[in-house]
């Protein structure tokens, strides 16, 4: 093969591994409702699908432009009320909308509310930006109570899919139909997404990011910059919306509130806001845990909080950081160093989270259980919270594990760095 061949060949070969990966992808999002075949699991499949979405629309914002925003419920919601409103207006009428169209709608509802909304808070940044969305958000969200007609007051407004205008037969009566629209389009989203970051204004969203004055210098306008991607994450979470409309039928205020914003935020950043998968492992991690810990204990939002302040304090670069970090032992066949000193850190690890859930649990059991209640079940045995054994165990178990964490982190540190610089790079 001559030089000149050299580099096309390997961008041929990175393509084809680009393309492969999509593909896969696709294949296994085909393939899961075979393999998890419950109603819970599709629905669970189905929230996380929306979340996905949901949580790279946001990235477009913070991740690529840095824009820290607590409003992008907003977009959300609105998004998911007019593709609610367009399914119910339109049925049976001679405008009517098949299913996979709501969508769109939603899509374009959460665009021109984007650039409304970014057409003034996008002049600012930093500070200034997040308190201007997170005045948007808290005056949708009261004026969801207000506007009775559209938003249905408290209530709000719900409708049925299967009203809407059939195509190929598919009336979309079931979950399994609902999960493959929203696959269809979780990953036609992610894809045009991620397009979208390798745009010029996508990669100027970075530079904007990380340096606006140099980004104004050769000749990009920041508040420009700022205001299309603004408007691109806008439109993929009205995308998110919609879906949610479709899923579910019915929307309420809870839609455009502070907490969903907030629920964004966290799947964004414990993912990792410095890569594109990372708000899909979030998104993936978060939806897990809320629908599947909160029905075995009623204070899963404190442990999904301990989550979020470890990953700021200890992983800021999220769990795809984590993944990343390892790329270079795999390239260089140094990756089987680490399963020792992971494995040693890894188990005392766990005891020290038995050790604190057990405590939490107790502590909420005894501060929230009806007079007379002692006894809970924990951990697959029963213990009695007056008696003062479990206290000392979970107690031992997590000044135990905190104590041997605390001696063997440094050794897969460590090891990291062996595996990954090798033993000179690491001694130096």
């Amino acid at each position: 093969m001559s030089l000149a061949a050299a580099p096309t060949a390997r961008r041929t070969a990175a393509g084809a591994r680009h393309y492969g990966l999509w593909l896969a992808t696709a294949v296994v999002l085909a393939g899961l409702p075979q393999v998890f075949a419950s109603p819970i699991a599709i629905a669970v499949m189905n929230k996380m699908g929306i979340a996905i979405i949901f949580a790279l629309s946001y990235n477009m914002m913070l991740g690529q432009g840095g824009m820290l925003s607590f409003g992008h419920a907003v977009y959300f919601g609105l998004g998911g009320f007019i593709a609610m409103h367009a399914l119910n207006r339109l049925a049976g009428g001679p405008w009517a909308l098949p299913v996979p169209l709501l969508p769109l709608v939603g899509g374009l509802a959460g665009l021109g509310f984007g650039a409304l909304f970014g057409s003034f808070s996008t002049n600012r940044a930093g500070t200034v930006f997040a308190m201007i969305s997170l005045g948007i958000v808290e005056l949708v969200a009261s004026s969801s109570l207000i506007l009775k007609g559209f938003f249905g007051g408290e209530e709000g407004i719900s409708g049925n899919r299967t009203k809407a205008l059939v195509l190929w037969g598919i009336r979309f009566a079931s979950d399994v139909q609902v999960y493959y629209l929203i696959a269809f389009w979780a990953v036609a989203a992610a894809g045009l997404m991620y397009a979208f970051s390798r745009t010029p204004i996508g990669r100027m969203a970075n530079a904007v990011r990380d340096n606006p004055e140099r980004a104004e210098f050769v000749g990009y306008s920041q508040r420009t910059v700022r205001f299309v991607s603004f408007c691109a994450g806008g439109f993929f979470a009205g995308i998110a919306g919609g879906l949610f409309a479709v899923n579910y039928e019915i929307l309420t205020e809870e839609a455009v509130g502070l907490a969903r914003s907030g629920n964004v935020l966290v799947m964004t950043y414990i993912g990792g806001i410095g890569y594109f998968a990372g708000p899909i492992i979030g998104a993936v991690v978060f939806t897990f845990l809320e629908s599947m810990l909160s029905d075995y204990t009623p204070i899963w939002l404190l442990y999904l909080g301990i989550l979020f302040l470890a990953t700021v304090l200890f992983v800021p670069t999220g769990f795809a950081g984590v993944l990343m970090m390892h790329e270079p032992a795999r390239r260089a066949g140094r990756l089987h160093r680490l399963a020792l000193p992971y494995l040693g850190a890894g188990l005392v690890a766990l005891v020290l989270a038995v050790g604190l859930v057990g405590l939490l649990e107790m502590v909420h059991f005894w501060s929230a259980a009806a007079v007379g209640r002692t006894r809970m079940r924990l951990f697959w045995t029963t213990v009695d919270v007056t008696s003062l054994v479990p206290w000392l165990v979970f107690a031992g178990l997590a000044v135990g594990g905190a104590l041997a964490l605390r001696r063997l982190a440094p050794r897969a540190a460590a090891a990291w760095n062996e595996a990954t610089y090798g033993r000179e790079g690491a001694a130096s």
